[in-house]
């Protein structure tokens, strides 16, 4: 039986425990993407009181590609220096710690940049239709080198590694998923639309060496699961240590799931990814889990190796500790609020309540 204290091998490096932060992006950088000591309080916390794997929310390579205009990120070596506090104040707690390297892709932001594609398509941008623009080979190489610099940037800030954002509509996914109708080496057959992240994920691992963590957080259902599955597995032939599964373009509601279970069916996905990659790589899941109970679920029926939690540690800092060891903690309120869009100025309910010096932002 597997138990949330357990160690497990991620890549060369060994997690404590098998409980994640997801990334929740917080919008709390300025227009030049430098994390603040914010992000160092913010992610130490969560360290501090037992997280074993933190992974810090979307960071931009490249401005043009940034979700919003205050996001963070790593597209230039000024930014080292507030992801190296962030890196040493999840290490002090012996936590490993990883940023999520995003390109938005169609979830880009108009002030940003124009919205991006693998191939021209309409999208949905606010309450207008756009016309996503159609990237050209040599713009894709550009961007592919923009991920392997900026993990290059990463391992200099002394992260153990890197996560891409390989889900949510952003660019790694659109590749992936029925968007992409190219027909050159970049679509076509499962191989070619897994081709933009494979090239990213062995560039990384050139730049960076074995030891360096490369993890991919992927779509279960984009265009199918099987497909999902396919993409993923090109993936970890290319170098992935590590898959946590979401979801991305691709309806949900219609995933078969059993609605008995104590977890839904975005969750479950990460479910059948951990069957199909048992004994290959480690796979976290993610999405509404937001109890110990349901944690240990997961875990003690060996039905997922980690469990990615977003809400529940911004609800509290030490859920991480009700899961280990019993202790008492704030429910997540589920206002939703807390972990998207420029409301870092927002203290969620749950936070209200268990207020004191150590908690405050």
């Amino acid at each position: 039986m597997i138990t949330a204290d357990m160690p497990v091998r991620i890549g060369s490096r060994m997690c404590k425990n098998r409980i994640t932060m997801a990334p929740t992006v917080k919008f709390c950088a300025g227009d030049d993407g430098i994390a603040t000591d914010f992000f160092a309080r913010h992610y130490g916390l969560r360290a501090k009181h037992g997280c074993g794997f933190i992974c810090v929310e979307a960071t931009a390579v490249s401005p043009e590609g940034r979700l919003f205009p205050s996001q963070i990120g790593l597209w230039n070596d000024e930014q080292i220096e507030g992801h190296r506090k962030i890196a040493q104040a999840c290490h002090a707690c012996g936590a490993l710690a990883v940023p999520q390297l995003h390109y938005g892709g169609l979830g880009t932001h108009p002030a940003c940049g124009p919205l991006t594609s693998p191939t021209a398509v309409m999208w949905h941008d606010g309450d207008r239709e756009v016309m996503a623009k159609e990237l050209t080979v040599p713009e894709i190489r550009r961007i592919e080198q923009c991920f392997i610099d900026a993990a290059v940037r990463a391992k200099a800030a002394g992260y153990d590694g890197v996560q891409l954002h390989g889900c949510h509509s952003y660019l790694i996914n659109d590749f992936a998923s029925a968007v992409n109708r190219r027909t050159d080496a970049y679509g076509g057959s499962t191989q070619n639309r897994a081709r933009f992240g494979c090239e990213i994920i062995s560039g990384i691992r050139e730049a960076c060496g074995k030891d360096f963590i490369i993890s991919v957080r992927v779509s279960g259902c984009d265009p199918t699961v099987e497909e999902s599955i396919g993409i993923a597995e090109h993936y970890v032939k290319a170098g992935c240590d590590y898959l946590q599964v979401s979801c991305g373009i691709q309806d949900t509601k219609d995933l078969p799931h059993d609605d008995s279970l104590p977890y839904n069916r975005i969750a479950g996905l990460g479910v059948i990814f951990h069957e199909h990659f048992k004994g290959v790589v480690p796979v976290s899941l993610v999405n509404g889990i937001r109890t110990p109970e349901q944690v240990k679920y997961l875990l003690e029926n060996e039905l997922i190796d980690t469990v990615d939690i977003a809400c529940g540690l911004l609800a509290d800092p030490a859920f991480s500790e009700a899961i280990l060891n019993g202790s008492p903690y704030v429910k997540c309120f589920g206002c939703r609020r807390c972990g998207w869009g420029p409301g870092h100025d927002h203290i969620c309910p749950a936070l209200k309540i268990r207020r004191n010096e150590e908690w405050e932002f």
